[in-house]
């Protein structure tokens, strides 16, 4: 069962969502075995997600040894912006995850084509509403914004590495042009210095989005926006088989459903947050792609249902 037949519902009022970011191949170690050449990287989590509920513009790179486009296609997903350069291989990543499964250990990084990225931006693409920067050097981020009209609602990711690196300067520059971003514990405190999950978030605001997200894993995750702060937990799982892209599962289906119901309100934006944590939690139910990519409208809304029901507060305390 492929996402085709739901993305056939997909409103026609849904605006399309552009995502920059990479395609690669994993290999991934967790006690519940190993398992080589999975489709991963942050582009191709986020849009297989965002999928659900609109149609998402894919812009990256691969290789020549690249065979798996056909996923992209079953998930109605456009990947005109997805080249391939011949003269290497695909982005691939190797990690091995430890028994909590809050930690791993990188067992190898290979760039390959990904080290001369320049993402191309389609003709026509550029005035996509609905834009995700996936964790890409921040000079490319800046460059994508130059070369897109202002989108109506334009989200970042970002890591360590830039932030503490000698890109941090780019990623303040980018965090200034962008409505929100999504970053996890400890890239707050690299970019505030604050220790505390308020602190990270509205010192992040200060910097330029009013939109902030705060990743926290199985800790769920905080939404700041304006004044207001919303918090939503992570869905309770009794297993959790490969937790690889789950951060960018979450950004998808925040991202996808903002971008499928064209509304930034508040409660929208709640909405979105909790459509995120539901995808995030099927992701993490197989390794890699296998659960999420499974995941129809229907099996969503149960978990919404669930979700209604394990945050429900009584009317008062006293």
């Amino acid at each position: 069962m492929q996402h085709s037949a739901q993305s056939a519902t997909t409103p026609s009022s849904a605006s399309p969502l552009l995502v920059v970011g990479s395609v690669a191949y994993d290999d991934v170690e967790t006690e519940f075995g190993a398992r080589k050449d999975l489709l991963g990287g942050s582009a191709t989590y986020f849009s297989v997600a965002a999928s659900l509920f609109t149609q998402a513009r894919l812009v990256g790179v691969v290789g020549n040894d690249f065979r798996d486009r056909q996923i992209f296609a079953d998930h109605g997903i456009d990947t005109r912006g997805l080249v391939t350069d011949a003269s290497g291989d695909t982005f691939r990543w190797g990690g091995r995850y430890h028994a909590d499964m809050n930690s791993r250990t990188t067992l190898y990084t290979h760039l390959n084509v990904f080290e001369r990225f320049r993402p191309d931006i389609p003709e026509g693409w550029e005035t996509s509403p609905f834009l995700f920067l996936g964790n890409i050097d921040p000079e490319l981020q800046l460059d994508v914004l130059s070369k897109v009209r202002p989108p109506r609602f334009v989200t970042m990711d970002t890591m360590n590495f830039w932030i503490s690196g000698g890109k941090r300067a780019a990623v303040l520059s980018a965090l200034a042009r962008v409505q929100g971003v999504l970053v996890n514990d400890e890239e707050g405190a690299l970019l505030t210095g604050a220790r505390t999950a308020l602190g990270m978030g509205r010192g992040i605001q200060k910097l330029g989005p009013n939109t902030v997200v705060l990743k926290r894993g199985e800790h769920g995750a905080l939404l700041f926006h304006g004044p207001d702060i919303f918090y939503v937990p992570a869905y309770p799982l009794e297993t959790v088989i490969d937790p690889t892209g789950a951060g960018d599962t979450f950004a998808g289906g925040f991202m996808g459903y903002l971008a499928r119901t064209g509304d930034l309100s508040l409660d929208n934006l709640r909405r979105a947050m909790l459509a995120g944590s539901i995808l995030a939690s099927f992701c993490v139910e197989g390794f890699g792609l296998d659960a999420v990519r499974t995941v129809h409208l229907d099996a969503v809304r149960r978990r919404y249902t669930d979700f209604e029901s394990l945050t429900r507060c009584p009317s008062r305390l006293l």
